[in-house]
């Protein structure tokens, strides 16, 4: 009896993950460029929040998982597009970029729950700088 309980908690978990995993990528799909932006900020926001959990309760493998997606959504998804032509603002955001992936490495290695929130902290304003041109990105890009 414990057996079948447990397959079908396995199963149903199973189901679970890939109703999530379509719902991400019909999301993805559908999403304008603004919006791929955004997801990034809420997938850091949400990795960083993971880690913080996992290492409240010892969980290290969890941690270091939460915490390398975080690292790669700063690395590959918010500084590796940047355009080299964007002159200081582009600069400006390698800048914070690098140093927050610097930070949440030594978060990781430290298990360090300040840098976590240093970083959280760093990031929110251009978070929410992004969210605030949302409403005119849109605009921008079909007058054009």
């Amino acid at each position: 009896m414990f057996a079948s309980a447990a397959t079908s908690r396995k199963t149903s978990s199973a189901f679970a993950g890939a109703y999530r995993t379509v719902g991400v990528e019909t999301g993805v799909a559908a999403a304008s460029p603004h919006q791929l932006v955004t997801m990034l900020f809420d997938g850091f926001n949400t990795a960083v929040a993971e880690a913080r959990s996992a290492l409240a309760q010892g969980q290290v493998e969890a941690k270091c998982k939460a915490l390398g997606r975080a690292l790669r959504i700063v690395d590959e998804g918010l500084k590796a597009p940047l355009d080299a032509a964007g002159g200081a603002l582009t600069d400006n955001l390698s800048a914070l970029y690098g140093y927050v992936a610097q930070r949440l490495t030594q978060a990781n290695l430290n298990n360090d729950v300040g840098a976590l929130d240093e970083c959280v902290k760093l990031m929110e304003p251009v978070r929410s700088a992004w969210l605030a041109i949302g409403p005119t990105a849109g605009v921008a890009a079909q007058e054009r």
